[in-house]
């Protein structure tokens, strides 16, 4: 009889979980959103053409049960949907996290009297911001704390970080967002007691050399668009609105200038400039208008002696350095400290006492030119990789005899280097450290060139584990941006080491739009040329695929924000050719948000996207916009990323894109939407192991969809 029963339960058990089994083969129902007919058109242009049954899901306070509860399911679905990648997403954090070396101290910079430096400790989130005074041997004394500022709260962003000229005071902004709303504070490092808010919505600050007197920028609390200045004097109650930009097209910007002389305010469209500035140490007079704006004349204001150092467009796109008198900085004074370059592009000059450091772009790389001032001379700074990248680091001494610059390329980790102005020597002063035992002979990095239909030669930079072989097709994840003017500069990343050590191959399309090629290569792919952003992009991928280095079947593709709207336009117009989306963030709902004049940011792009109350801007954006393009086809796997608090590209647009795209999508591929619904930013999580977690999540898609999952 006993064993009658054993048999019988044993045969309930089997049953059960065959049915359990069974039961986990059959995939979750996706979530569906509800159609809703709009009452009217968003644009007089089209009335009745743009019908948008999903704009329902848009909500301006965030706050809505019905729209949180579909963004609920949509987490939840895709969370369910990848439910089996959970231990490989456990793998690949492991490894990730592995790498870092978690207690490092970055290195110190001098200002004024102190050595200035963040450090971090292991299974923390945030650094931890510190001084010492004197030497690197004195005393620490710690500035903030970030993990213990952000205690409580599930995003925390430090915005500008001021001291005061003597040391004593620190000016600093933060948010706990996601929102980039950021709320000024000042500690007194004296007494180590931070006074209440000062200012909300500051987007930018700059102390006077009284060390009492600040300056900040407030932004608009609808369209965040940076448009007043105020002066505040600590203590007292007053906060005095000096400025405001009233062209809708502008945003302002205070600095101080490195000699510590002149406070710059900057007044900047996409196109054209105006500078203001004031003696830092007389704050209570009135800002001085250096030049009136002009459209298409973009200047920057710079300060050494007794001269101001311009660098501006107004003979060349590509912009030439001159010099002025400060008592008399009119046009006809200027004299041409260096020229304008066809082929050279200055981007941006650092100006020191003996010397100018002129950062430039040539040929798609960024480079380094030393002016010697005293002597005359010029050296421009080699660098050993063919692809690389450098930018300025920390440099706030103008009487400084070095010059800090950040070098890296695919393979080499991120390096300080100090530069010795006089001599031409170059001190490391510290490489990222990968743990491991990282070797970055077993990589190797490339680039070659596909032709656009009008000929123009487009750069892709590639990285695998080992030299390429084109007889066969490899995994390969391609990314781009294309927007702004912004370059794609390659990068090193420990964590995409697990992408490349499981056979993906990394590429970067430098297309039009971007900055890569200098202000020309920006020029031809926005406003009425966008769509050569997008063709350049289909041509770098069709190119690796003839180069057999990749096939359609194993093309993953990825880019966020302005990237996003890449993503979606490509797919849109050549699904055939990926097999899986990564897209972050995403501009994917063009007409309906730059319609919209009261979203953050709109105004202001209208001269990066046109203005589609025009009707040949808004005829060729609707003929791209990705939301508006949908149709009903095939389309890849795609895995959307968004956040409820991002305000630069409102969730509803990742959100109602899906929702159409599931609506007449006929494939059975995965399409997927991560919204954050906590506080979280345009860049996703803000600790450092909350990051790590979104990017283990997003690998273990793409290698699942590679099948690389193993």
């Amino acid at each position: 009889m006993k064993a009658r029963i054993a048999a019988l339960l044993t045969l309930v058990i089997l049953a059960l979980i065959g049915f359990y089994q069974g039961a986990r083969m059959i995939p979750p129902k996706p979530p569906v959103a509800k159609k809703v007919l709009p009452t009217s058109s968003s644009s007089p242009l089209a009335p009745g053409a743009l019908a948008d049954e999903y704009a329902w899901l848009r909500d301006d306070e965030r706050s809505n049960p019905a729209v949180l509860a579909h963004l609920r399911a949509e987490n939840a679905y895709s969370d369910a949907m990848t439910r089996s990648l959970s231990e490989l997403r456990e793998t690949l954090y492991r490894e990730m996290r592995g790498r870092l070396k978690e207690d490092d101290t970055q290195v110190p910079y001098k200002l004024g009297a102190a050595f200035y430096y963040s450090r971090t400790e292991k299974d923390k989130q945030y650094p931890i911001r510190c001084r010492k005074a004197g030497s690197l041997e004195g005393r620490e004394e710690v500035l903030l704390d970030e993990n213990q500022m952000s205690e409580g709260k599930e995003f925390f962003d430090l915005g500008d970080f001021a001291v005061s000229l003597d040391g004593h005071r620190l000016a600093y902004t933060s948010d706990t967002l996601g929102y980039r709303q950021y709320v000024l504070h000042v500690k007194d490092l004296t007494t180590q007691k931070t006074l209440g808010n000062i200012a909300e919505r500051v987007t930018s600050v700059a102390w006077a050399a009284d060390n009492q007197t600040l300056f900040y920028v407030s932004e608009d609390p609808v369209t965040k668009r940076s448009s007043q200045l105020f002066r505040h004097v600590l203590g007292s109650r007053s906060h005095e609105l000096l400025y405001t930009e009233d062209n809708e097209l502008y945003g302002i910007e205070i600095a101080r200038t490195r000699s510590d002389a002149f406070l710059c305010l900057t007044s900047q469209s996409k196109t054209t400039t105006e500078v203001r500035y004031l003696a830092a140490d007389h704050p209570q007079e009135v800002f001085k208008l250096l030049l009136p704006r002009k459209e298409g004349h973009e200047y920057f204001l710079d300060h050494r002696g007794n001269d101001f150092l311009i660098r501006t467009n107004d003979l060349g796109k590509t912009f030439r350095l001159v010099k002025a008198p400060v008592s008399d900085a009119a046009p006809e004074r200027w004299s041409e400290v260096l020229p304008c370059r066809p082929a050279v592009t200055l981007e941006d000059v650092e100006c020191f006492e003996t010397h100018i450091v002129c950062i430039e772009r040539a040929e798609g790389l960024p480079q380094l030119t030393v002016l010697n001032l005293e002597k005359g001379t010029s050296e421009k700074v080699a660098f050993p990789e063919p692809v690389y990248s450098v930018r300025a680091g920390q440099n706030p001494e103008f009487h400084s005899s070095t010059f800090r610059f950040l070098y890296e390329s695919f393979t080499t980790p991120d390096s300080v280097f100090d530069y010795h102005l006089e001599t031409g020597a170059r001190e490391l002063k510290k490489q990222e450290a990968v743990l491991g035992g990282y070797d970055p002979t077993q990589y190797h990095a490339q680039r070659v060139y596909a032709t656009a239909s009008d000929g123009v030669q487009i750069p892709i930079s590639l990285l695998s584990k080992g030299p390429l072989t084109h007889n066969t097709s490899h995994p390969l994840l391609l990314e781009a941006y294309g927007a702004y003017g912004i370059p794609s500069d390659v990068e090193f990343s420990s964590d995409r080491l697990s992408l490349l050590d499981r056979g993906v191959v990394y590429a970067i399309a430098h297309v039009r739009g971007g900055g890569d090629l200098g202000k020309d290569w920006h020029d031809q792919g926005k406003m009425m040329a966008k769509k050569n952003t997008f063709s350049d992009f289909i041509t770098c991928a069709e190119y690796l695929v003839a180069q057999k280095t990749t096939s359609s079947e194993k093309l993953a593709i990825t880019g966020g924000s302005a990237g996003g709207l890449l993503m979606g336009a490509v797919t849109n117009m050549r699904p055939d050719l990926f097999k899986l989306v990564v897209s972050y963030v995403p501009f994917v709902d063009v007409i309906n948000t730059m319609l919209d004049e009261t979203l953050p940011l709109t105004v202001g792009e209208y001269l990066e996207w046109g203005n589609p109350h025009e009707r040949p801007a808004f005829d060729y954006m609707r003929s791209y916009s990705p939301y508006d393009n949908i149709r009903r086809t095939d389309y890849p796997a795609i895995l959307v990323r968004s956040a409820l608090f991002d305000s630069q590209v409102g969730y509803w647009e990742p959100a109602k894109y899906v929702a159409r795209l599931r609506e007449l999508k006929t494939d059975r591929n995965p399409l997927l939407l991560k919204v954050s619904l906590e506080p979280s930013g345009h860049g996703g999580a803000s600790g450092r192991y909350d990051k790590l977690h979104e990017t283990a999540y997003d690998y273990a898609f793409i290698l699942s969809q590679l099948g690389l999952a193993q």
